[in-house]
C-alpha cells in the first residue's frame, strides 16, 4: 500500500474520533492493514502538518476536512510527478504508481482558471483546458512545482 494511501487513511482517522498518541494511531492502522513503524508515522505527522491538541491529533485550523491529503499540491507535484506533456490544449502528466488520482485531486483543489477538469487513472493524469496557451500555462506552473 501506498504512502500517499496510508496518510489519507491517518487523515480520515484523527478526523473521524479523537487519536491521542502516536501508538494509538499505529494501532489503528494496523487494523487497517497498515503495519508502521514509529519513525514512519511521526515522518507522516510531520509532512501532514497534524497538530497535537488536548483532544488528540487533527487538522491545522483553516484546513478542510473534505480535501484530506491535498492540502500541498506543490508538495504532492514534487514527490510524484515524473513528466509533463502538452498535446494541443490537453496535458498528460505521469506520476509514480498509485499516485496520479491524489494529484489530479489536488490540482482540481486549487482552482485554476485555466483547467477546464482532470482525470486520474493509476499513473497518468490527463489535464484539460479551454486553449493551447493555457494548456502551456500549466504545464509551467507544475514544471515549476516538480523543482
Amino acid at each position: 500500500m501506498s504512502k500517499v494511501s496510508r496518510q489519507n487513511v491517518i487523515l480520515e482517522l484523527v478526523q473521524l474520533e479523537s487519536v491521542a498518541n502516536q501508538e494509538q494511531l499505529r494501532r489503528l492502522l494496523l487494523r487497517q492493514g497498515f503495519d508502521v513503524t514509529q519513525a514512519t508515522l511521526s515522518r507522516d505527522i510531520n509532512e501532514l502538518a497534524l497538530v497535537k491538541t488536548s483532544d488528540g491529533y487533527s487538522l491545522p485550523r483553516g484546513e478542510q476536512a473534505g480535501e484530506p491529503g491535498y492540502h500541498s499540491t506543490g508538495r504532492l507535484v514534487r514527490e510524484f510527478v515524473v513528466e509533463v506533456r502538452e498535446a494541443q490544449n490537453l496535458l498528460v502528466i505521469k506520476t509514480v504508481t498509485g499516485s496520479a488520482q491524489p494529484v489530479a485531486a489536488a490540482m482540481d483543489g486549487e482552482g485554476w482558471p485555466e483547467v477546464v477538469g482532470t482525470v486520474g487513472g493509476d499513473d497518468t493524469i490527463l489535464v484539460i483546458s479551454q486553449s493551447k496557451k493555457n494548456a502551456h500555462r500549466v504545464a509551467l506552473r507544475i514544471k515549476g512545482m516538480m523543482q
